[in-house]
């Protein structure tokens, strides 16, 4: 006899089954299997392995030198054996995820129109106005739980991609499912495809997106709530995680929808969680409070302010002020030192603009202010030169320095350059990996502050509780839930963050910390289970086949 989806649905049959990524196993259906379902003659005779498939997966990806090369292969496979695809990410993460996210998912998407081989996710376009709900009637996942949506304006460090941008979304479901056990069913990435003014790309003829400028003001704001209203009667109370929007757009519709609906903006509040956390790692090498510590920012937008405030919060929490709180954090935009003598500044810097006297540079403003942690977000490559760090290195026992901005190419400087510029006393995080790096007879094995190590945790979080909000308290706790799993022998070897291969742990404990939030204030939609920890567990997609005869 033949089992059912949870959904209901019923197990395909023959080819059908195996052109389905959802239900294939390839050569692993066993004898019973291939009598049962069609399978006889359609397969080779060898009943193999999910280990045997994983071995051949490995083979092949290690013997391709291409990076964009070894990302084809994996959506391939993810194109034709869904769990096949999730078990080798997760059970191999420092070598898989800087190909399916950063840095390669950069890459990707900027050759995204002409790698393109199989529609995955939902694409609402401009032209969809007025008929969105019947687009999204048309995914076929009525257990979509998880929404991640882009409108491919500001990708990475990379600028405006336009619908290549697809790419971000599908990377960080992918993550959500091998970092926290999202059951790729729950998943759904989208692209607001309103249009791009990357020229490049409206003259690409292998472009996939809308070959016109951006929506901009009501037009583009009429656009997104169409979709919210559509998502949320399809998928009554389904999280909706935005993604890489450009400043203009990413502060407003946070503060439009997050009393609305349960959502978030990872640009700001995932980078946010994810350095507070490295910042309180690194104050258990330097000794410091955090409310005495002084953070210098070299960029002024989403993930800047987002940043600055959660560290301020964190700051209020321990004694200070909110005014005292914020005036340790200081922000350098394209222009120079934000400050409260300056004409030109966007809402969103104005409580970072202190009285003080202008700074033309990012040096000039370290040597003002004397910072105990830099912090890079602004995506400008080689910003942390060597002048910056053995300036942070002069001013401080142990400098804090964050290279946080994504792909590699953007990154302000290298693990090699902060360690060989500081003497090895640099307390180094960077946004994309970094090989290990020997000094003087040490080694050093800096780890990324990456999102992936917040995002997948406190989505699952909600996801779990049937949260109505997504509040800045629960990224306060995911973040010192990260912190409080580095270890001492992580410390001892310059490692800020636990290793990947822990990520599945990291991500259930910030599960249970975000529950604990949504149960304390209020806003969960499910009682509270006796044991929080192993309902988290138990609701973490396991990736290893089940058989589908009884």
């Amino acid at each position: 006899m033949t089992r059912s989806h949870p959904s209901g649905r019923d197990v395909p049959r023959g080819t059908a089954l195996l052109r389905d990524p959802a239900w294939n196993k390839g050569t692993a259906f066993t004898a019973r299997e291939r009598e049962a379902l069609g399978l006889r003659g359609l397969l080779p005779p060898h009943v193999g392995t999910q280990e045997e498939q994983v071995a051949r997966v490995l083979e092949n990806f290690r013997r391709l030198d291409s990076p964009l090369s070894r990302y084809i292969l994996l959506e391939s496979l993810h194109d034709r054996n869904e769990a096949l695809f999730y078990r080798v990410i997760t059970d191999h993460p420092d070598e898989m995820m800087p190909i399916i996210y950063t840095p390669t998912v950069g890459l990707a998407c900027q050759q995204f129109g002409h790698i393109y081989r199989r529609s995955r996710g939902l694409y609402v376009s401009a032209d969809d106005r007025g008929r969105i709900a019947g687009l999204v009637a048309n995914w076929p996942d009525p257990e979509a739980e998880i929404i991640v949506v882009t409108d491919g304006e500001r990708i990475l460090g990379l600028g405006d991609l336009g619908a290549n941008g697809m790419g971000i979304p599908i990377g960080k479901l992918a993550l959500y499912t091998a970092c926290a056990g999202m059951h790729p069913r729950r998943c759904l990435p989208v692209m607001l495809d309103v249009g791009t003014n990357n020229a490049s790309l409206l003259e690409d003829p292998l472009y996939i997106g809308l070959r016109q400028r951006r929506l901009t003001g009501t037009d583009y704001d009429t656009l997104v709530e169409e979709f919210i209203e559509a998502v949320q009667a399809r998928f009554p109370g389904i999280v909706v995680q935005f993604e890489d929007f450009a400043n203009h757009n990413a502060f407003r519709l946070l503060r439009r929808y997050r009393e609305r609906i349960c959502c978030f903006n990872d640009d700001i509040q995932g980078t946010a969680a994810v350095t507070l956390a490295g910042a309180l790692s690194a104050l258990r090498v330097t000794g410091g409070r955090l409310a005495d510590q002084t953070f210098l920012c070299l960029g002024a937008g989403e993930a800047a302010t987002g940043i600055c405030d959660l560290i301020a919060g964190a700051m209020e929490a321990e004694g200070l002020d909110a005014a005292a709180a914020r005036g340790r954090c200081w922000m350098v935009d394209s222009k120079g030192l934000v400050v409260a003598s300056r004409a030109d500044l966007a809402e969103h810097k104005r409580p970072y603009a202190h009285a003080h006297a202008p700074a033309a540079s990012f040096l000039e403003a370290v040597e003002a202010l004397q910072p105990t942690a830099i912090i890079g977000v602004g995506a400008t490559p080689g910003t942390f030169t060597r002048e910056v760090v053995e300036t942070m290195a002069r001013i401080n026992a142990r400098p804090i320095v964050f290279a946080l901005s994504n792909p590699t190419s953007r990154a302000e400087c290298t693990a090699e350059q902060a360690y060989a510029w500081s003497g090895g006393r640099a307390l180094f995080a960077s946004g994309s990996p970094f090989d290990p790096v020997t000094l003087d007879g040490r080694r050093y094995v800096p780890r990324q502050g990456n999102n992936s190590y917040i995002f997948p945790g406190v989505g699952l979080g909600l996801v779990a509780t049937r949260a109505s909000r997504a509040t800045d308290a629960m990224f306060m706790a995911a973040a010192r839930s990260l912190a409080e799993l580095v270890k001492e022998e992580d410390l001892a070897q310059g490692s800020l963050y636990p290793p990947l291969a822990k990520v599945r742990e990291v991500s259930a404990k910030i599960a249970v910390a975000v529950a604990e939030i949504a149960f304390t204030d209020g806003l969960a939609g499910i009682e509270r289970p006796e044991d929080l920890a192993g309902f988290m567990r138990s609701q973490m997609y396991d990736p290893h086949y089940v058989s589908y005869v009884d």
